[in-house]
């Protein structure tokens, strides 16, 4: 185990005993820790039963489901799969240990559609640390976790790179949470492959100090499509020099065009051979099951699992590579950090090296306590009518309001790496700062604290919230409870990369005054709240 049971006690992180050893990281190669054989990830992008509900499923909390799906993967030859959407509610104990007697680890993203950074109007929360920390303390217990992902293509072009500063604020901060639990999981970004921000993207989350920089990089790529493309005319070997003496390693975290169909997987053989193998630890090609953009290796029906050509295509391929690795105690990283890239428009760079810092709770209740007019909600509704007027009750007073009053303190702008000191407070607190700004502004005068039966007079703690900036104490939310959002797990927030609409970064934690149409999960259903950006 990565750590004693007695400490993972301790901590609420204990697991099922697993016959698997944990990796390690040792500059830009993955180990066994035992053997200290180099690791190569021969995997596949699982989420299972995507499309059979309007409510987002979590496969590693269902042993049915498990059950049906390990002996294909098994089958497949899969060492590791990459699953985009889990919760940390429920036990996963089942599930994980049948995947680790099968010999695979596991790579989970930590944001879901209804929690994660949305490109569009980034943000970055307590509620969504929270979250994401909720998903460390679920799953930390477990050795066959490979690493987890703080992102997906939350940016995914020029003009929205600046949420990246937001993704590797969170990245920072979940690397901070995981070494304070007593474990070494690593912590990466996985991002698409736009040529126009490549090299800028990779730069990005590989600089800076130790405590920000990414521990591994993940890239999704589909440029190699069918058997008259090459390692040279695929682009592929352009990838592969932008990551040469790469100092983490470097792994395909989606693969597998398929405009020609049925697909062969022709790439297998230069990714796992002396093409890539010295650059990168293998790959998950996208994905097991068969959805309607048509990448699936098997088709399912309730508990019937079809398997598609490509499944043998993809199984005999993977089966005909060996890749050659090194031993960990004869390896010498040699591998050079990178410098943090230029913001400026003619480098088609948006993302300042400034991060936005740790949300704090402590600091935001202690910001609370001075407040005349707070919003009479403490909880964002769940019921849809009710959450949707939230959404343009907000929208409103954020647009009245920081027409005429500075809203710096609770805004984060990831351009300027200029962020108000309540910029990660969640929406209620955020809301009642701008409320009681216009109550001051008025001077308390009747009618100033109303905005028509949203906010309500108290009387403050605190005499003024000048202390409120070095309060130190819990940094953790309540997951989820600020409004619902959506991750980039490719642009969209849906479940994979490649869904209609990958990690828009939409996220339902919108910072700053920044709020969005974002789609929120109540129970089962999919509910839009239109709301309007404000800045």
């Amino acid at each position: 185990m990565r750590a004693s049971l007695a400490v993972l006690s301790i901590l609420g992180l204990v697991s099922q005993t697993q016959a698997i050893d944990p990796l390690v990281i040792k500059g830009s190669k993955w180990f066994n820790s035992k053997t200290g054989e180099q690791f190569f990830v021969k995997g596949v992008d699982y989420q299972p039963d995507i499309t059979s509900t309007s409510s987002y499923l979590d496969p590693l909390a269902d042993k049915t489901i498990c059950t049906r799906d390990v002996p294909y993967l098994k089958d497949l030859g899969v060492n590791a799969v990459r699953i985009y959407q889990t919760e940390p509610y429920g036990n996963h104990d089942d599930c994980m240990k049948m995947l680790a007697d099968a010999g695979i680890y596991v790579m989970l993203d930590l944001g879901t559609p209804n929690e994660s950074i949305d490109r569009n109007k980034p943000s970055y929360d307590v509620n969504l640390l929270g979250y994401y920390q909720s998903k460390v303390d679920a799953f930390g217990g477990y050795d066959n976790i490979l690493g987890f992902l703080a992102g997906n293509e939350v940016a995914n072009s020029a003009n929205n790179t600046d949420a990246s500063a937001f993704v590797k604020g969170a990245l920072r901060d979940i690397k901070a949470y995981v070494k304070s639990k007593g474990l070494a999981i690593p912590v990466g970004y996985a991002a698409n492959d736009d040529a126009d921000i490549r090299w800028q993207m990779q730069t990005y989350f590989d600089c800076g100090t130790t405590e920000e920089q990414a521990d591994f990089y993940g890239l999704n790529i589909y440029e190699w499509c069918g058997t008259s493309a090459t390692f040279e005319t695929s682009g592929y070997a352009d990838v592969v020099k932008n990551f040469t003496n790469w100092d983490v390693p470097a792994v395909l975290t989606e693969y597998g065009c398929n405009s020609v169909r049925p697909r062969t997987f022709p790439e297998i053989a230069s990714i796992y051979g002396s093409d890539m193998d010295s650059t990168f630890s293998g790959g998950f090609v996208y994905e097991y099951v068969e959805e309607s953009n048509n990448y699936g290796l098997v088709s399912i029906s309730g508990s019937t699992v079809k398997k598609t050509e490509d499944y043998d295509n993809f199984k005999k391929a993977l089966a005909a590579v060996d890749p050659s690795g090194v031993a960990m105690k004869s390896y010498s990283p040699s591998g050079k950090q990178q410098s943090c890239p230029k913001v400026s428009a003619s480098n088609s760079w948006q993302a300042s090296d400034v991060l936005p810092p740790t949300p704090s709770n402590s600091t935001c209740e202690c910001m609370m306590k001075s407040l005349y007019c707070v919003s009479k909600t403490t909880d964002v509704p769940t019921d849809t009518t009710a959450l949707k007027q939230f959404g343009e009750d907000v929208s409103n007073i954020f647009g009245t309001v920081c027409a005429t009053v500075s809203c710096d303190e609770v805004i984060g702008n990831g351009q300027s790496g200029t962020y108000g000191k309540y910029s990660f407070c969640n929406t209620i607190q955020r809301v009642s700062w701008v409320m009681n700004a216009w109550y001051k502004s008025q001077r308390g005068v009747d009618g100033s604290c109303d905005f028509n039966g949203f906010a309500s007079l108290t009387k403050p703690s605190l005499s003024s919230d000048s202390s409120c900036s070095n309060v130190t104490g819990s940094t953790t939310g309540n997951p989820g409870s600020s409004s619902s959002s959506s991750d980039g797990s490719s642009s969209d927030g849906s479940s994979s990369g490649k869904s209609d609409d990958s990690e828009s970064g939409l996220d339902s934690h919108t910072s700053g005054a920044a709020f969005a149409a974002k789609e929120l999960s109540v129970g089962a259903m999919a509910v839009v709240v239109a709301a309007a950006a404000i800045f």
